[in-house]
């Protein structure tokens, strides 16, 4: 009954964030500290170490007294450790933060205010995506896109940059243990059709890195072949079996729409590639064609 008064009159709702981990040592201090350096009043902060070998753990231990829990021993995946940390949340608002990711300054403050812990909501912002090599960096507009793509098509969703209540995870169960790449995906895809209310808001909240080892980076056949799993269980077979079409052709596909982005001309990359690759996309419509581009 104290802390329901705290949190009501206070108004800062408890957030669980968790963060699975597996050998990525020389990034995981990074996230760390930037879930930390929040300074949010009421934090819980949960690392699951899949059984690192490198400097993971002698990492987790420095801060150990500043976490909610941690463990380090072997697990079923990414999946699988995201969901034993939310199986100990008791947060109002859970999210996960993973081992090469980081949060901007203000991010919890800012989600704290924008969710309301009462009812099933998810909350989505923008994010800085950058290379570990220096080379590339670059922002999003998730407003924007999510006024003109369809989830079941497309994951507009950044990852990093979504927190949600504990009611909307109540009402969208956890992640598919069976999805390697794309479970983030799924869930907000099954969070959708649960009824969840999504929330897009302009603020950069977090900082995607991109690396050598980024899994999506290196997923290759086999994340595809899951991406047309997500397609068969909720847009149809017929949109599995032209995201499987899109692969055998993809690498045509990638020149035409180089040519089109050189050209100044992605707002029409849906009616370019259909007048281009016509049997290929016999049936569909423009939109459709576009959102389905950003999965290959």
């Amino acid at each position: 009954m104290t802390r329901e008064v705290f949190v009501s009159e206070m108004n800062d709702p408890k957030i669980t964030v968790v963060t699975p981990s597996f050998n990525q040592g020389q990034y995981l201090e990074q996230t760390i500290r930037s879930v930390l350096g929040q300074q949010y009043p009421d934090l819980e902060y949960i690392i699951i170490d899949g059984g690192s070998t490198d400097a993971s753990v002698e990492i987790i231990k420095k801060y150990e007294k500043c976490l909610t829990y941690w463990v380090s021993e072997p697990d079923r995946g990414q999946a699988h450790a995201i969901n034993k940390g939310f199986a100990r949340a008791t947060g109002d608002i859970i999210c996960w933060l993973n081992s090469d990711d980081m949060y901007l300054p203000g991010t919890l403050s800012s989600i704290a205010s924008a969710l309301d812990v009462n009812k099933s909501q998810l909350l989505f912002g923008n994010c800085l995506h950058f290379a570990q090599d220096g080379i590339d960096a670059y922002g999003s507009d998730v407003r924007g896109v999510s006024e003109k793509r369809d989830l079941l098509l497309a994951d507009y969703v950044i990852q990093p940059s979504s927190f949600w209540t504990r009611e909307a995870w109540r009402a969208t169960g956890p992640l598919d243990e069976s999805l390697h790449f794309s479970f983030d995906w799924d869930w907000f895809i099954r969070a959708q059709n649960a009824g969840v209310s999504f929330k897009p808001v302009d603020p950069y909240l977090s900082i995607y890195r991109i690396h050598a080892e980024h899994k999506t980076g290196v997923g290759g056949d086999r994340r595809r072949r899951e991406l047309a799993t997500i397609y068969a269980r909720y847009a149809g077979p017929k949109y599995e079996r032209l995201f499987a079409r899109c692969l055998t052709s993809r690498s045509r596909i990638a020149f035409s729409r180089r040519v089109i982005w050189t050209c100044r001309l992605s707002r029409f990359e849906g009616t370019a590639l259909k007048l281009a690759f016509p049997l290929l996309f016999l049936g569909f419509g423009r939109d459709e064609i576009s959102d389905m581009m950003t999965m290959l």
